[in-house]
């Protein structure tokens, strides 16, 4: 087994509301339908691993530009035969007014600390695989949104302008070394898809690209959580470019929908960003998250790691970045029922295990299709409310 991670957790901001976390014996009562600012986050990432020491170790792997910690949590148990374990990685809050991805994240650590001591199946995936998490990877951009209501809707880092603007930050998911600046991506540094001077020429990017690069080999997974638009995307934002098991993105991607739309009912749609159409009326409307470059999804399948997926979860307009929080439980739990529908697929492919009811045979695209597909070019013409 891995040597724990170890971190000094610092807590840059605020004073942690005494009514949001509360420790009662080996028990943590937080209010997980409710949006939370970074400092009541960081506690309750401290407070998940004190309790949790068999399971959850954490570590700083970066800073931000205005200097702050990139935290992640791991969460694994030993392996019984000390095979060397694998690894699933987890992101959210790469933007920062999608305060819904946060809020995944902790609720994902804490249904796997609630449930695998009961559960054989993720017991075993958790002897064999560590899950990084991280909560939020813009930490400075997720504190700018909880400023005050001008800055709710803020999307990017806090990076300093460059020469000649007054424009701050960088759309980071546009910033990965990932067919950099070729498609979906603002060279203007007042743009919401400004994608940076180059590919990783900020820190967050840079810390999640050299963090995974250490380990790329053990990385079976990476799934990065945004909103909204109830979608799962697959490589690659690019038209023209497809990744080499497409089919089976595809399968396994309709496999984790068909599992979160048993719980409330909710479609998502799943295929790459310039798939992604909504008919209206009989006319074809393309989304921001259409054609895009720089993305983490892209550079994590290019990096050589097979299943790469992008959540955006709810919902598909009404509220888009200001999910009410009488959503935030709805939205968990069709989310979680998705990631381990593809992480279980993932761990039982590499392990050759088979499970009744997994993910079938995978589904199969004509190549007239996926011809008129690939090369079909996009034009956003809604701005703001899918914004991948």
């Amino acid at each position: 087994m891995d040597a724990p991670l170890k971190v000094d957790v610092t807590l840059h901001v605020f004073q942690v509301d005494s009514a949001a976390l509360v420790v009662k014996g080996s028990e943590l009562n937080y209010d997980y339908t409710k949006y939370h600012p970074i400092d009541e986050i960081y506690e309750w990432m401290k407070h998940m691993e004190e309790l949790n020491p068999e399971l959850i170790s954490s570590a700083v792997y970066g800073q931000t530009f205005e200097g702050r910690n990139i935290t992640l949590m791991k969460l694994g148990l030993k392996n019984p035969e000390n095979r060397e374990k694998q690894v699933i990685w987890m992101d959210c809050g790469i933007h920062a007014r999608e305060w819904i991805a946060p809020a995944f994240c902790q609720w994902f650590v804490k249904e796997i600390v609630q449930s695998y001591n009961t559960n054989a199946q993720l017991k075993q995936m958790l002897e064999n695989l560590d899950f990084y998490v991280t909560p939020v990877i813009n930490v400075d951009g997720y504190m700018h949104s909880w400023k005050d209501n001008s800055t709710r809707r803020w999307r990017k880092s806090r990076s300093s302008p460059p020469p000649g603007s007054s424009c701050y930050g960088v759309d980071l998911n546009r910033n990965f070394n990932a067919n950099w600046g070729t498609v979906g991506v603002s060279f203007d540094s007042c743009s919401d898809t400004y994608g940076g001077t180059g590919p990783a020429s900020e820190p967050e990017a840079k810390a999640v690209m050299d963090f995974i690069g250490k380990m790329l080999k053990k990385v079976l997974c990476f799934l990065t959580i945004h909103s909204a638009g109830q979608l799962i995307l697959l490589p690659y934002g690019h038209p023209q470019i497809k990744a080499p098991n497409y089919e089976e993105l595809v399968s396994v991607g309709e496999a984790a929908a068909a599992e979160m739309k048993k719980l409330h009912g909710m479609d998502y749609t799943v295929g790459t960003s310039p798939q992604i159409l909504c008919k209206s009326h009989h006319t074809l409307l393309f989304s921001s998250s259409d054609a895009n470059s720089g993305s983490s999804r892209d550079w994590a399948r290019l990096s050589g790691i097979p299943f790469s997926y992008t959540f955006e979860l709810r919902d598909k307009g009404e509220f888009s970045h200001l999910l009410p929080e009488d959503q935030i439980e709805p939205a968990y739990e069709e989310a979680y029922a998705g990631a381990l529908s593809i992480i279980s697929y993932v761990h039982n492919k590499h392990f050759n295990i088979t499970v009744p009811n997994s993910v079938g045979t995978p589904f199969k695209v004509s190549g007239t299709l996926l011809t008129i597909l690939s090369t079909t070019l996009c034009v956003a013409i809604t701005t703001g409310l899918l914004s991948g």
